[in-house]
């Protein structure tokens, strides 16, 4: 019999789960465009997004995902014919590629397969070959959302650095920013897209750009970006209605504007601290499960797993067994197997994904992790049953006072 009356809990790598104060704060009549609280309130979010983001630089918003973002991104900086180098761990590393190619760019690929970082040798390597200097961008996921790899993204610029290559560092933090520890000025970062839906616990319709000196002279260079695209107006602009190119996404700013306030509230490496110790639980209780022989986490090395999503597998077809238990008799959504199935195919039934990223505390950890445990045991799963006791242990070391 179900047990599902209650709050359901979305545990998906995004849309995250969004905080009653956020939505309470999108709750309201639609606002003036051109005067008044809201522009005045607009004129804020620039900052604190950098504070986020560790950036000086300048952050151009877009009403879109962070699909969007990618394209946005790509306008500004690189022209049709011109080389990006792309670094995939992941389907999205692809699909970002992907997009560049739609633009008219020329994608180079290195695959590093779907459960390991870049390897930094083979990127130094190719850009030591590349006497001409035909590459204009590498292009880089930090985290990518199907794999759950965190790329280290320090070392690629110091990679980019050893070769005295000017290429610029194109970043997507879509999964990872206000999760995962981000740096975009103290590691280089050229530019980096990010979008709402995520650590930044806003509903999914915003997208954004964050770009240095580098870029922007990149963008000068360039000889066409299309006005709505163009970063330019958008992050330096005149009016208003410039910053969107058009009306504004009124009710997401005021949201976003109360999740950032949370955000710093808390404090940024307070964040992080946060996330990392829900995720070394997550990986403690995987590691027990992991002993009955079947769930394997798909990043073995913790260097390189992300503290915002963890992928996992399941003989096939117990992922997808296990994601339909738990939303039906528990009320708890997993993430689909997304970008881990076969060419061709949506999902994969051996892949599971859990999202811990945004507005998530220890008891929804918990809750989770004991949800799992009783459908591997409904299920039937070979696994190890002190799951729930290594969980504990990392949230009770993690909440012993200093001193």
């Amino acid at each position: 019999m179900p047990v599902t009356p209650g709050r359901s809990y979305l545990a998906i790598p995004g849309p995250s789960v969004m905080p009653d104060a956020v939505l309470q704060a999108m709750h309201r009549a639609a606002p003036n465009i051109y005067a008044g609280e809201l522009p005045d309130l607009t004129a804020t979010l620039p900052a604190d997004l950098n504070r986020v983001a560790r950036s000086t630089g300048d952050v151009a918003m877009y009403i879109g995902n962070g699909h969007a973002a990618w394209e946005a991104a790509l306008a500004n900086t690189i022209a049709s014919g011109e080389t990006v180098l792309v670094l995939a761990t992941g389907r999205f590393a692809h699909g970002w590629s992907e997009m560049a190619e739609d633009l008219g760019a020329v994608p180079q690929i290195l695959d590093f397969g779907k459960q390991a970082p870049v390897d930094m040798d083979q990127l130094e390597n190719v850009l030591r070959a590349d006497k001409s200097h035909k590459i204009k961008a590498v292009l880089a996921t930090h985290v990518d959302t199907s794999t759950s790899i965190r790329n280290d993204i320090a070392a690629l610029r110091a990679a980019l650095d050893a070769v005295d290559h000017p290429a610029l560092l194109m970043v997507d933090c879509i999964a990872s920013l206000g999760c995962d520890r981000f740096e975009m000025d103290a590691w280089g970062v050229d530019v980096m897209v990010a979008a709402s839906q995520k650590g930044l616990m806003t509903p999914p319709g915003l997208g954004f750009v964050f770009f240095n000196a580098r870029a922007a002279a990149k963008r000068a260079m360039m000889s066409r970006v299309s006005r709505y695209w163009d970063w330019t107006q958008r992050a330096n602009p005149d009016i208003f209605y410039q910053y969107f190119c058009g009306t504004a996404p009124t009710h997401h700013l005021y949201g976003l504007r109360v999740a950032l306030d949370m955000i710093h509230a808390e404090g940024m490496e307070e964040v992080w601290t946060r996330h990392q110790t829900l995720a070394h639980a997550i990986w403690a209780a995987a590691d027990d499960w992991e002993e009955g022989g079947a769930l394997a986490l798909n990043i073995q090395d913790r260097a390189h797993r992300s503290h915002a999503v963890t992928s996992l597998s399941l003989p096939s077809p117990k992922g997808s067994e296990l994601r339909q238990w738990c939303e039906t008799q528990m009320g708890v959504t997993l993430g689909i197997g997304l970008g881990m199935a076969q060419p061709g195919t949506y999902d994969a039934d051996s892949y599971f994904r859990f999202g811990h990223m945004g507005h998530v505390n220890g008891q929804m950890i918990m809750g989770l992790l004991g949800t799992v445990q009783a459908g591997l045991t409904a299920l039937n799963v070979p696994h190890g049953r002190g799951a729930l006791d290594a969980a504990a242990q990392v949230m009770a070391s993690a909440s012993v006072p200093s001193g």
